[in-house]
């Protein structure tokens, strides 16, 4: 009864967020996360967090980010419902397109790893305008009525699947991607059984799995950041992150994991109030 209920508060809102207008419901959805988030255990979570990251930086500061984050949060929210609509319009600017395809190009079948910044559901925008045949993993969510809704939300822009994080899923990305396919997935926050490589100074546990198939399979592994802009408009920037290949099979794992999540850190120094905070990284 409780997953019912919830499900239809979700139905709710998510016909608010689709009858209003794109910009309308981003606006509307960040303005109530920013005001509402701050009254609750996570906002605290997301202060600690920040402290840990940027130990020299003045509370009011961190207060500063901490209430933009959440604002993000909320118009990333809305705009999931508009998934469609982002995907063809001209609001995604991708970055040195020409240069990406021709980093595509050059390869058979590689990863393109995100982070939960900017507008992360849109990130695999880029994939999807340069003709690529997509698949993805996602995380479950609980309440199992609200996660077959969010799904369809999403796989419009996974033609080749997307798939729930499941130790099956695995063999499964692994083929795909062995066969010529691109993957799509996130890949900066905590995994509890994950390798532990520096974040912001500390040792962060980090899924392995990016690295692992772009190190044994031999593919190429890139990084994508998508910056938010005024006017729910976005900028995404794909960048090849630098895979080891000594013979060393875990140690280049390692190391190819740290130069990812370097890579992430980098781009969330950059707009620190475009990322999400309120997740355990670190434990």
């Amino acid at each position: 009864m409780r997953y019912r209920f919830e499900f239809l508060l979700f139905r709710l809102v998510a016909a608010l967020a689709t009858a209003l207008p794109l910009e309308t419901a981003s606006r509307l959805s960040g303005a109530l996360w920013r005001w509402i988030a701050p009254l609750l255990k996570r906002h605290r979570r997301a202060l600690h967090h920040l402290a840990l990251a940027y130990p020299d930086m003045p509370l009011a500061e961190r207060q500063r980010i901490a209430r933009a984050m959440w604002e993000t949060l909320g118009r990333v929210f809305a705009e999931s419902f508009h998934l469609t609509e982002l995907l063809h319009s001209d609001r995604i600017v991708i970055e040195d397109e020409d240069e990406v395809r021709n980093m595509f190009a050059k390869t058979h079948g590689f990863i393109a790893c995100g982070a939960h910044q900017g507008n992360w559901e849109i990130a695999v925008v880029v994939l999807a305008r340069l003709g690529y045949s997509t698949a993805g993993i996602y995380q479950k969510i609980k309440n199992p009525y609200v996660d077959e809704m969010a799904k369809r939300l999403r796989e419009p822009l996974y033609p080749a699947g997307l798939y729930p994080k499941h130790p099956s899923t695995a063999l499964t990305m692994l083929r795909h991607v062995k066969n010529g396919g691109a993957l799509s997935l996130m890949a900066d926050l905590r995994e509890t059984r994950g390798v532990k490589v520096p974040f912001f100074g500390r040792p962060a546990p980090s899924t392995p799995f990016p690295a692992l198939i772009a190190v044994t399979q031999n593919k190429a592994l890139f990084a994508a950041q998508v910056v938010r802009e005024p006017g729910v408009r976005f900028r995404i920037a794909v960048r090849p992150v630098d895979v080891q290949r000594t013979g060393d099979r875990d140690a280049d794992i390692a190391a190819t994991t740290a130069n990812m999540q370097a890579m992430f850190e980098t781009s969330i120094r950059e707009r620190p109030e475009q990322w999400m905070w309120g997740h355990k990284r670190w434990g």
